[in-house]
């Protein structure tokens, strides 16, 4: 008989004395620093544009520049985690993420800029760690919420930044700065935030509830790296992997692309901000982009915490069904949002896409845990790799090739298309599920986990 799981079976917010804990809190804040230098330049384009003379359509190849490298590094950090634990993993990339966030201040002209933008694009892989280090401490019946609230908390760096950015740029520039040198510094502030929370994470968290994967491997209790060879391939072959891919591309990926061209789209598309001065249009759309952003602190959690209350009736079927309806809705309040002609309509319908959005985004990641738990990482960077292939995709209609209002209505139906696809996730097995139900218990005695299944998820 399997011996029980010691992953956590509640979440206690107030707690830091438990390594689910711990690796709770620090997962969301170390994404949220990432988030936060990842799309900090975002409220500051204008500056930027001005600063360096970028073209509108260099401005939208910068964009996909932004998410672009993170499809890549999602999919090797999926595999890392698998192999080196999510604690050394997200310890290398905070710090070596840092640098490019840095060195953008460095950027004199379009060509060096998108090249820095590409690199900081890297950090956007946190998302991945955060959610595999979540999915391996907490049991079935609270996964969905525990992802959904710490990748929801961390997104909510992104909506901050677009308040925060502008706020320290003015602050920068009243002591003296120019405008110039005051974006370049508000970028090394929020690089040495993330170098700074990369030694805290290595310090204050563990792989998983029974320690650290290379002491486990050392002590025969995980298998060898050698053993997850395999893992990669076998998650590319399940069909529902894919299907995921699909879904997380047309939430996620609206949601990073919106991240990046809501300000700026206030800005060009509004009378309301054309009439303001540089400056004070800068800080209301950066606020407006900022309330979007903030929805993440309660929207993904929600989307979440319904998956994990319908499994409890439907299993599964449930936590598929529901995502199906947030992507649905998520494609109608992006055609609200595209026809919207006044800030007094788009502003509800921009924060009504990011109710949806940020829900079928917690849905979607309440699902993967379940895919293939033996292959964890690899499903959790491919489907995290969909969201941002999917931004990169969106990106193309925001390069000047339509009018940005036509190019979300275009979103919108596509939205509404993709939606159907999560039904192809219907063939999960409902055993994986039904057995963690059964055994967890917030009563159970911990006990090391078996080494041909450990509890934990790795393989």
């Amino acid at each position: 008989m399997d011996q029980p799981s010691q992953k956590a079976v509640r979440i206690e917010l107030f707690r830091l004395d438990t390594p689910s804990m711990r690796a709770f809190h620090l997962s969301w804040l170390a994404f949220f620093s990432c988030f936060f230098a990842w799309f900090g330049i975002a409220p500051l384009m204008k500056v930027v544009r001005d600063d360096l003379q970028l073209t509108k359509e260099q401005v939208g190849y910068c964009i996909i520049a932004s998410v672009a490298a993170t499809v890549l590094a999602r999919l090797l950090i999926g595999r890392l985690c698998d192999t080196l634990g999510p604690r050394r993993t997200y310890t290398w990339l905070l710090v070596l993420g840092s640098l490019p966030v840095m060195g953008v201040g460095l950027a004199w002209n379009f060509e060096s800029f998108i090249v820095f933008r590409l690199l900081i694009g890297l950090i956007g892989a946190a998302f991945v760690i955060t959610q595999y280090h979540t999915s391996v401490m907490f049991a079935p019946n609270c996964v969905g919420t525990a992802n959904a609230t710490t990748a929801g908390w961390g997104n909510l760096g992104g909506g901050v930044t677009q308040a925060a950015m502008p706020l320290l740029f003015a602050g920068i520039v009243a002591l003296g700065a120019t405008p110039a040198l005051g974006w370049r510094l508000s970028m090394v502030a929020a690089g040495a935030v993330c170098m700074l929370l990369g030694f805290v994470y290595y310090r204050c968290t563990q792989d998983c509830p029974e320690g650290n994967y290379r002491e486990l491997r050392a002590a025969g209790l995980l298998p060898p790296k050698k053993q997850s060879k395999g893992s990669f391939l076998a998650a590319c072959r399940d069909v529902r992997v894919w299907a995921l891919f699909v879904a997380y591309a047309a939430c996620f990926g609206i949601e990073l692309t919106i991240k990046n061209v809501a300000a700026l789209y206030f800005i060009d598309y509004f009378d309301e901000f054309k009439r303001m001065s540089a400056t004070e249009a800068m800080s209301w759309a950066g606020l407006v982009a900022a309330m979007y952003g903030g929805m993440n602190v309660f929207s993904r959690t929600v989307g979440g915490i319904v998956s994990d209350r319908l499994a409890t009736r439907r299993q599964l079927s449930g936590r598929v069904a529901w995502l199906f309806v947030t992507l649905f809705c998520e494609g109608l309040a992006l055609l609200w949002f595209s026809q919207a002609r006044s800030v007094y309509g788009a502003i509800p319908a921009l924060l009504t896409v990011a109710l949806f959005v940020q829900m079928a985004a917690g849905a979607t990641y309440a699902i993967v845990p379940f895919i293939n738990p033996k292959a964890l990482g690899s499903v959790a960077g491919i489907v995290g790799a969909g969201g941002n292939l999917g931004a990169v995709a969106a990106g193309l209609l925001f390069t000047d090739l339509v009018p940005w209002p036509q190019a979300l209505l275009i979103l919108g139906i596509t939205v509404v298309g993709c939606s159907f696809v999560t039904f192809l996730v219907r063939a999960v097995p409902q055993a994986v599920e039904t057995h963690s139900f059964d055994t967890a218990s917030a009563d159970a005695v911990p006990a090391p986990a078996p080494v041909s299944e450990p509890a934990y998820g790795a393989t």
